[in-house]
């Protein structure tokens, strides 16, 4: 497998109309790795934009690095009144989702984001949670008190299902993304393991270093990318606006975000800023070029 760019494009939270344009900037200014998901319900978009870029000759598609998630989600989040989709990022990003965990939906799901984002295959495609919901229409599933409903599909089993994509040529390489050191060790160990992950996408930032993971991700030859590398909130205080980062910013001339991303390079781990604004898109990706 090609190796992951060290720097992507997030969409998370981007709004069709926006995510477009912000995928043909970044593709403009020299990105090669988009990451989304399902559940982001963008997917749409970000092919256009995509294949816009490709229809235009200013990239093939084998020189891009295209991520999805499968449809799967955590088990328990706070009950109703409380905002679900925070609680879920919090305990992390999205990929395969959370209610395609049974063996039979994961090509299903799959094949449902290759259509949107109009790809023979995918580069890469990870599974969003170590835990499923009960499969349905809704992306998350609740009971009458407002608590998600689990499914009872245990892990290996949709990682078996994954790497029957990798061998029918859908994916080019399987990853995971929200796992700590025992659920991916549960992997690795795996009797008759096809196919390794090859990264595990957390959330990580200075307010959540996550060394200790990442120190066993890298032992185990497992690749490691950060979402949300710009967010984060520590006492009220916004990692972007922390007097720190704002101090280190001004020394080397660069802006908070820029930091951020060095931060993460510098431990070689891949990071996936999200931004719709063509100036931080370009200012962020010069970032994965300079030295300071």
């Amino acid at each position: 497998m090609e190796e992951i760019p060290i720097l992507g494009l997030g969409t998370w939270k981007a709004v069709a109309g926006e995510v477009t344009e912000a995928v043909k900037v970044a593709i403009d200014v020299g990105y090669r790795h988009v990451d989304c998901a399902y559940v982001y319900h963008n997917e749409n978009e970000v092919g256009v934009g995509v294949q816009s870029k490709i229809k235009e000759g200013v990239v093939r598609r084998e020189n891009l690095f295209i991520v999805s998630k499968e449809l799967m989600t955590p088990s328990v989040l706070e009950p109703t009144g409380q905002d679900l989709w925070s609680s879920v990022h919090r305990l992390g990003a999205l990929q395969l989702w959370c209610t395609c965990h049974k063996k039979p939906l994961v090509k299903a799901a799959c094949t449902r984001s290759l259509k949107a984002l109009k790809l023979d295959y995918l580069d890469l495609y990870l599974m969003h949670w170590p835990m499923g919901f009960k499969s349905g229409e809704a992306d998350l599933p609740m009971d009458h008190n407002g608590m998600i409903i689990p499914s009872n599909t245990d892990f290996l089993d949709t990682w078996e299902a994954m790497e029957n994509l990798v061998a029918a040529g859908l994916v080019r390489a399987i990853g995971v993304s929200n796992f700590n050191h025992e659920q991916l060790e549960r992997i690795l160990n795996k009797p008759n393991l096809r196919f390794k992950p090859v990264t595990n996408q957390i959330e990580c930032h200075p307010y959540l270093t996550q060394k200790n993971l990442i120190s066993f991700c890298q032992s185990r030859n497992v690749s490691v990318t950060a979402y949300l590398p710009l967010g984060g909130c520590s006492g009220g205080m916004h990692l972007m606006e922390d007097p720190t980062i704002q101090t280190i910013a001004q020394k080397h001339r660069k802006s908070a975000a820029q930091i951020l991303i060095r931060f993460q390079i510098q431990r070689n781990v891949r990071v996936i800023p999200k931004s719709v604004n063509p100036k931080q898109i370009l200012e962020n990706f010069q970032e994965s070029a300079s030295s300071f």
